[in-house]
């Protein structure tokens, strides 16, 4: 009898890379050729992508991190924007002026997941037992009880206004002149840009290679049917802790991105139950246990509501008889335009546009 780790063996040892090596060789090269800010121009409608990209590649790596909980572990949890706002504070407290820690971002970005992992396993530890919608209520709880916290601390978090200004990324001297030249404002742009998109693709290379191994496909056996995966051998709630603490870190890194970003830790109530959602929404959307599909759930999401909804209101705003009516601002709308998309998309794809075929099918069968 075929072992049942055979199919995934197969698909790992089928798997090429050739898109997302194409898409990366063309984000590397895009701050040399814009050609979507040209277009732009030419249109009369002026974009500048990089800094939205960068907004798009730390949100890809926080769909990851809940791919990693929801999809690959099956742990339906609503508390990754808490992991997220810990990460970001915790930048915010180890670089700003006001703590006399200092690290900078290099420090930081050690740090902060580790700071986010620690809160996982303490989170994790005693709630993982939960299952399903126990577990969500629990993680749902948690992110509030996080975000109100750091709303609360002024002395540390500076309540509503955030700590800032967190410190710019450090790189020497002639690699920031080579990609900025003299202005150090682009430079500091093209370098986010780029350590975020380092960091994107090295933990997309760390999840990937872990989907192919032990822990992976114990991961999968788990999410699939956790009693059969007990009765061979495996034990669920270290995997189940593991699958979390990973998650919680690797939301901490785009935290720490998040802060570097925008040169503070922001709002607390931007790691609300909202952002938490709309991430859950990106993996729904691209397919859950997949990380392709992660990416392309994050890419079209993030993607809609930082680049093409600005492009919409400028280019409505320009239409002659259109410009200064209340329905020409399609960002007041855009998130009805988004959940009717979605509801098609259940309904045509309900395992999402990346879902494996056997998913797919799976997903559409049962549906049926």
């Amino acid at each position: 009898m075929a072992s049942p780790t055979a199919p995934t063996a197969a698909a790992s040892a089928s798997y090429r890379p050739s898109l997302e090596l194409g898409l990366l060789l063309l984000l590397l090269v895009y701050p040399w050729l814009p050609i979507v800010d040209i277009a732009a121009d030419a249109a009369g409608v002026p974009l500048r992508l990089e800094p939205r990209l960068v907004t798009v590649f730390i949100y890809a790596l926080l769909v990851l991190a809940l791919n990693l909980q929801v999809g690959q572990a099956g742990l339906l949890q609503l508390g990754i924007a808490a992991f997220f706002g810990i990460g970001a504070m915790t930048t915010g407290v180890l670089t700003v002026t006001k703590f006399p820690f200092q690290f900078g971002f290099w420090g930081a970005l050690l740090g902060a997941p580790l700071a986010a992992l620690a809160a996982g396993l303490i989170l994790g530890a005693p709630t993982l037992r939960r299952r399903g919608d126990y577990l969500a209520i629990v993680t749902l709880g948690f992110g509030e009880v996080v975000r109100t916290v750091l709303l609360n601390l002024e002395h540390i978090t500076d309540g509503p206004r955030g700590l800032n200004p967190v410190a710019e990324i450090w790189v020497p001297a002639g690699l920031r002149d080579l990609l900025g030249g003299a202005d150090s404002s682009r430079a500091s742009l093209l370098v986010t840009y780029h350590v975020a998109l380092g960091v994107l693709v090295a933990a997309f290379v760390v999840l990937r290679v872990l989907e192919g191994s032990r822990v992976g496909r114990a991961l999968a056996a788990l999410r699939d049917d956790e009693l059969a995966a007990s009765c061979m051998g495996l034990d669920p709630a270290r995997l189940k802790l593991q699958a979390f603490a990973g998650g919680a870190a690797l939301a901490g890194v785009a935290g720490c991105l998040y802060a570097t970003n925008l040169t503070t830790t922001a709002d607390p109530n931007n790691y609300d139950f909202n952002n938490a959602i709309m991430v859950l929404c990106c993996l729904i959307l691209g397919g859950l246990g997949t990380l392709r599909g992660a990416l392309l759930g994050a890419a079209l999401v993030i993607g809609f509501d930082n680049v093409l909804s600005p492009l919409l209101d400028r280019a409505l705003q320009q239409l002659p008889g259109v410009g200064g009516h209340p329905l020409a601002n399609f960002s007041a709308w855009r998130w009805l335009l988004f959940g009717l998309l979605l509801v098609v998309m259940m309904r045509v794809r309900p395992a999402g546009l990346f879902a494996p075929a056997g998913k797919r099918s799976a997903a559409i069968g049962a549906a049926r």
